[in-house]
Parts: C-alpha cells; structure tokens; sequence
C-alpha cells in the first residue's frame, strides 16, 4: 500500500495546534458492466461513497458520489436488468 503524505490543513491555525490532512489514492477497478471491446468504466470505493472514470482516459479524472446517491445509482442499474 502506498504511504500517505500528510499536508497542513489551511483551516489550522498560526500556532503549533494545526491539523494536518492526507488525499487517499482511490484504487480503481474495471466494473463487472464494462464492454470487452476496451469500452471500460472503472470504480473505486471511497469512505464515504464510489467514484467512476473511463479506462481509456484516467488522466481526465474522476466524478466522485455521495454513499446514498451510488446506493441510488446501483438500485436503479440492478432494476434495469431485470
């Protein structure tokens, strides 16, 4: 597992009390729906909800849900299929 790098929050304050924040590197995967021709959406659990991005442009970055909006999203996808 990658280390973490903490950084000041800009919310601490001048003095030695500061709190200090690290950024968790989502760890993507391809999702079970992706197409086998390289169309692939990739997820990543987050602590607090899932983020998605296209396979064939990380670089783009990611959007990022809510816990009960991916909840939402994943309800209405299984509906779907049935």
């Amino acid at each position: 597992m990658k280390e973490l790098v903490f950084r000041k929050s800009s919310y601490s304050g001048r003095d030695v009390n500061c709190v200090e924040v690290a950024t968790l590197p989502p760890s993507f995967r391809k999702s079970s729906h992706s197409g086998v021709n390289g169309d692939c959406v990739e997820v990543a659990d987050l602590p607090a909800g899932a983020a998605i991005r296209d396979s064939k442009h990380p670089e783009r970055g990611h959007l990022a849900f809510p816990a009960a909006e991916w909840d939402a999203f994943l309800a209405a996808a299984r509906a779907a299929e049935l």
